[in-house]
């Protein structure tokens, strides 16, 4: 499945350590604007996962943070190399 590329390192990082679960608005601010079939689309994916892995969430159009990230293929390491490196780096 095509996933929507994230707005940015920072937003990313902010969302996976601030949020337990994320909803519509912190989808939006991890992806930028997107239809809501994107974002049901991309919830539905979070979803089946945290079905087959048995993992409840405590709002009901929620999705487990660190389930959605594995699913939609956001490697939290990985962006934390790359924000060190941007600031030993100045850029």
């Amino acid at each position: 499945m095509n996933i929507p590329p994230i707005t940015s390192i920072e937003n990313a990082l902010q969302i996976y350590y601030k949020y337990s679960e994320l909803g519509n608005k912190e989808i939006l601010t991890l992806f930028g604007k997107r239809s809501s079939n994107t974002i049901a689309r991309l919830k539905r994916m979070a979803k089946n996962k945290m079905q087959e892995k048995r993992v409840m969430s405590y709002g009901a159009n929620k999705v487990n943070t660190k389930i959605a990230f594995e699913i939609w293929g956001i490697n939290i390491q990985e962006l934390e190399k790359r924000l060190i490196k941007l600031k030993e780096l100045d850029l």
